[in-house]
C-alpha cells in the first residue's frame, strides 16, 4: 500500500493494521485487536480500524461489542466522508450480529441500512433469509390449539347455517392457529366444496391426507370433489385409500363403485384421453415397460414381482390411474 504524502501518525497506523490483519488470519484475536486499536488510537479518522475491531468483536462471539464498534464505525464514516461500501459494510456485520443473537427484526433493519448504501447480492439474500425467519417466528407464536378449536366451532355453525363464505373465513383462522390439525383442512375443503371452489378444496384435501394419512374422511372427500371434477381414475385411487382405512366404509365403497364404472365405461375414450397425457406417453415409449407389460398380459401374477421395484409401481399406478391397463 502506497503510504506517499501520509501524515506519520496515519502511516503508522496502516503498519498497525497489517500487524493486526497478520495476527487476525492466524486467528490469534486478542494480539489482532491491540493493533486494530493501536491503529484507531494513531488515527481515529479510519472507518476501516472500527470495522476490523467489530470483526474480531463478531469472531469471538462478543455480539454486542460487536454491534457498538458498527456504530462507532458509521459515526467515523458519516464524519470523513467514507466510502458508502465501508458504511454498508459495517451495517452488515450489524445485522449479521443481530442474528447470532435471534434478534432478526433489528438485523433486517440494518441489512436494509446496508443495501441503501450499497447494493449486493449476499445481502439482499440475507435480507430474504432474514424476513423469512421473522415470518416464520410470528406464524410460530401464532399458533394456539385452544383458539382454533373456538374457531373451527364458529366456522361449524356458520356451515350448518349454510353461510359457507363465512365459514370458511373461520376454519382459516382456525388452521393459523394449528396448522397441523388435518380436520381443519378437510372441514375447509367441504365449504369450498359447496362454494363449488374444488381446485381449493382438493388443496386442502391433499393436506389433510399428507397431514394424517389414517383420517378416512379426507380421502373420500378428495374421491368426491375428484369424481365431480371428472377425474375418475384419481378419484377410484383416494377411494382405495380410503377403503385400506375401513374396507366397510360406506361412502367408499359407493364411490368406488361409481368411479370404477366410469373409468371403463367407453374403453376409447379412456385410450384417448391417457394417450394424451405426456407422462403416459413416455411410459410406454419405455423399452423395459413394454417388456413388462407384455408379461403381465401372458402373466398376471409377474405384476406382484414388478411392483417391488418402487420406480416400476409409480409407473404402473400411473397407468391403472389412467384406464390403460386393469389388475383384478
Amino acid at each position: 500500500m502506497a503510504t506517499q504524502g501520509l501524515s506519520q501518525n496515519k502511516q503508522e497506523a496502516l503498519k498497525e493494521k497489517e500487524l493486526g490483519n497478520a495476527a487476525y488470519k492466524l486467528k490469534d484475536f486478542g494480539t489482532a485487536l491491540q493493533h486494530y486499536r493501536s491503529a484507531v488510537t494513531l488515527d481515529p479518522t479510519d472507518i476501516t480500524f472500527h470495522n476490523n475491531i467489530a470483526a474480531v468483536y463478531f469472531e469471538q462471539k462478543e455480539f454486542r461489542k460487536c454491534i457498538e464498534e458498527c456504530e462507532k464505525a458509521v459515526e467515523v464514516g458519516r464524519e470523513n466522508r467514507a466510502d458508502y461500501k465501508l458504511i454498508a459494510k459495517a451495517f452488515t456485520r450489524t445485522g449479521n450480529a443481530y442474528r447470532r443473537l435471534e434478534d432478526y427484526k433489528s438485523a433486517k433493519t440494518y441489512f436494509e441500512k446496508s443495501l441503501s448504501e450499497h447494493r449486493t447480492p449476499e445481502v439482499k439474500s440475507l435480507l430474504s433469509d432474514t424476513e423469512k425467519k421473522i415470518k416464520e417466528i410470528e406464524r410460530l407464536e401464532y399458533i394456539d390449539p385452544a383458539k382454533a378449536e373456538e374457531e373451527k366451532e364458529k366456522g361449524n355453525e356458520f356451515f350448518k347455517q349454510g353461510d359457507y363464505s363465512t365459514a370458511v373465513k373461520h376454519y382459516s383462522e382456525a388452521i393459523k392457529r394449528n396448522p397441523d390439525d388435518a380436520k381443519l383442512y378437510s372441514n375447509r375443503a367441504a365449504c369450498y366444496t359447496k362454494l363449488a371452489a374444488f381446485d381449493l378444496g382438493l388443496k386442502d384435501c391433499e393436506t389433510c391426507c399428507r397431514l394424517d394419512e389414517g383420517f378416512i374422511k379426507g380421502w373420500i372427500r378428495k374421491g368426491k370433489i375428484l369424481q365431480v371434477m371428472q377425474k375418475s381414475s384419481e378419484a377410484l385411487t383416494a377411494y382405495q385409500k380410503a377403503l385400506e382405512i375401513d374396507p366397510n366404509n360406506a361412502e367408499a365403497l359407493e364411490g368406488y363403485r361409481a368411479c370404477t364404472m366410469a373409468v371403463h365405461a367407453d374403453p376409447k375414450e379412456v385410450w384417448k384421453k391417457a394417450m394424451n397425457d405426456p407422462e403416459v406417453q413416455q411410459i410406454l415409449k419405455d423399452p423395459a415397460m413394454r417388456v413388462i407389460l407384455e408379461q403381465m398380459q401372458s402373466d398376471p401374477k409377474a405384476v406382484q414381482e414388478h411392483l417391488k421395484n418402487p420406480q416400476v409401481a409409480s409407473k404402473i399406478q400411473k397407468l391403472l390411474e389412467s384406464g390403460i391397463i386393469q389388475i383384478y
